[in-house]
């Protein structure tokens, strides 16, 4: 990296870093809709065995995903969300509607329904406000406001 590059901090950067490669955000796709055993992942996502076993080593060494034995012989291990995993579901979800509005916008491949009864469409919002979160809403500048760490 040439010397006057001086990367922004950034949570994005921060987050990209752990989860930002395909095969870890389709493993916790995965495992949000119920498969929870590492054959069931892999099938289902495309990766390769050894790629996908690094990615769920990562995945849990980050507190991201816990694992569960339920068989002894041969040990075999189930992966669960914890916390920090399930509250990547929304981004799972924005990252869906994003692809569905600029990839798939005819023929979407998967659609939710929400428990209100409609077909889910997830808005990020202010929890302050309830207004939709957009870059530079409500800044005059077009910036958004940031506080150094």
């Amino acid at each position: 990296m040439p010397k006057d590059v001086s990367p922004r901090p950034c949570s994005i950067a921060d987050t990209l870093e752990l989860v930002g490669e395909r095969w870890s955000l389709l493993a916790i796709r995965e495992i949000f809709h119920g498969v929870r055993r590492f054959d069931g992942i892999v099938r289902n996502t495309g990766a390769s065995r050894d790629i996908l076993t690094a990615r769920l080593r990562k995945l849990e060494a980050a507190g991201i995903l816990r694992r569960e034995r339920y068989s002894d012989h041969p040990p075999r291990f189930e992966y669960h969300l914890t916390p920090a995993g399930r509250d990547l579901g929304d981004v799972l979800l924005t990252l869906m509607k994003w692809g569905d509005r600029y990839l798939n916008p005819d023929d979407p491949p998967v659609r939710w329904q929400h428990s209100c009864g409609n077909v889910l469409d997830p808005v990020v919002t202010c929890a302050h406000c309830g207004r939709p979160a957009r870059q530079g809403a409500h800044s005059p500048t077009g910036r958004g406001v940031r506080t150094d760490r």
